[in-house]
């Protein structure tokens, strides 16, 4: 089946599940709680179809959780989401402050990663035998380590 008649068509919860990124039980749980609306079923074997238009719902809520947002989150942009363009306000407010959220988580990871280099290049200066190399390297460890402190 293409890609494009796959679109069209609806798909089961495995496929889902492979396109969005979702585990089956996480999209089984968004239904139960409402996210996704009450999903279609098959007549003869009452499984889940996933039409286009939850489909679309799906890969939104995706990329909402890539980018780190909460199911209160995603729940607030579908609420803001119903209201239309009289929530836009609130719409931007609440993509901002998940900006802000992911930009926090990204510093925090930028840190981590400082430190596992500086880590490695310290273990390197005492593989070459470099003590000037290896105290440098050590200097930076604890700096990194300091910060760490500091955002606790």
């Amino acid at each position: 089946m293409s890609a494009t008649t796959q679109q069209a068509a609806d798909l089961t919860i495995q496929e889902m599940a492979r396109r969005s990124g979702f585990a089956e039980s996480t999209l089984r749980y968004y239904e139960k709680i409402g996210l996704l609306g009450p999903v279609a079923r098959d007549e003869s074997s009452g499984h889940r179809r996933y039409g286009p238009a939850t489909a679309d719902r799906v890969e939104a809520l995706s990329c909402l959780r890539s980018a780190g947002m909460t199911v209160s989150g995603m729940r607030r942009y579908l609420d803001l989401l119903a209201q239309g363009d009289s929530a836009a306000a609130e719409q931007r407010d609440l993509f901002a402050g998940q900006a802000e959220v992911l930009a926090a988580d990204i510093e925090q990871l930028q840190l981590r990663l400082t430190y596992l280099r500086r880590k490695a290049d310290l273990w390197d200066a005492r593989v070459r035998g470099d003590t000037a190399a290896e105290k440098q390297a050590a200097d930076e460890v604890l700096d990194v380590m300091r910060q760490f402190r500091l955002r606790l």
